[in-house]
């Protein structure tokens, strides 16, 4: 069993464990998520001046751009809430609802709160002007989220749905949308 497997067996065993466990965890995993955006942020301006970046705060077309990609990724992060409030559930993995959502936008892409999360951040990289927040810190953060993903949250939802969910990953992609929808 790789590292991979025993973190997903430990996500899935809290997922389905005591509600006392899952109560700390949903408490403590938004505190540790939004911590570490609150710090890719604070690092950015950091980095941006001892890299001597330009900044184009207050342009136009920046906040323009910012306006754009927040209000798309508030968008879908809010379409997201309504359908796992409607499933029973949280988007998080120690609340998860006891069925696999496959409707709505999650008939077009498999993780759309990961799409909302990059268009959020590369829209404060416009608002605050950081190029390191767009260019370096998001990516980065991008590539941790992809490997978590690929890595422990797929084979958690194997170990919670089966062959379900092997189902729907073969049909619905991981982050490109499909715009009809394959029956």
């Amino acid at each position: 069993m790789s590292i991979w497997d025993s973190w997903a067996g430990s996500i899935h065993a809290v997922a389905t464990g005591d509600r006392g466990g899952r109560n700390f965890i949903k408490a403590v995993m938004p505190l540790i998520l939004y911590v570490t955006i609150a710090l890719s942020i604070v690092a950015s301006f950091w980095v941006d001046r001892w890299l001597a970046l330009p900044l184009f705060r207050f342009t136009w077309w920046g906040i323009g751009l910012s306006v754009l990609l927040l209000a798309l990724g508030f968008a879908i992060d809010g379409w997201i809430i309504v359908t796992f409030r409607r499933a029973s559930g949280t988007p998080m993995p120690f609340k998860p609802p006891p069925k696999l959502i496959t409707t709505g936008i999650y008939a077009h892409v498999r993780n759309p709160m990961f799409i909302a999360g990059i268009l959020i951040g590369e829209g404060l990289g416009f608002l605050f002007g950081s190029l390191s927040l767009i260019l370096i810190f998001i990516p980065l953060l991008t590539l941790l989220g992809f490997l978590y993903l690929k890595a422990i949250e797929e084979r958690e939802l194997e170990l919670r749905f089966g062959k379900e969910y092997l189902e729907y990953k073969k049909r619905v992609p991981m982050f490109i949308p499909k715009l009809r929808r394959q029956t």
